[in-house]
């Protein structure tokens, strides 16, 4: 999608703070967090939102919580606790309309929602 800011991250058209990259996956740094530690993921196959996901693309979103597991372990906050968000649709707070997973990380979060808009 020739429009879509996080597709142009993926082309290295706009530049991020990388945290990790495959054929098939990229996360960085949010540049807007809304805690200590908030990584984006999202697969390089440009998926609207969940809501739109075909049936090939379960298989991307099951290798993606592999790869926040693997960032959690990496930047040494499994064991403390991370939370995952997903925004899907406007009316969920989704902003940019690419599928995205929220990792917020490195502080004790409550039950309040946290604002990932």
């Amino acid at each position: 999608m020739e429009d879509c800011l996080f597709c142009k991250i993926i082309k290295g058209e706009i530049p991020s703070s990388k945290v990790y990259e495959d054929d098939e996956i990229l996360a960085f740094n949010d540049i807007n967090p809304a805690a200590p530690i908030h990584i984006l993921v999202i697969p390089k196959k440009h998926i609207t939102s969940l809501a739109h996901m075909e049936k090939d693309d379960e298989a991307i979103v099951g290798r993606i919580y592999g790869v926040i597991n693997k960032i959690a372990e990496e930047k040494g906050f499994k064991d403390n606790g991370y939370r995952v968000i997903v925004n899907c649709g406007k009316d969920a707070g989704q902003e940019v309309m690419h599928l995205h997973f929220h990792i917020l990380a490195g502080a004790k979060f409550g039950d309040k929602i946290i604002d990932t808009k």
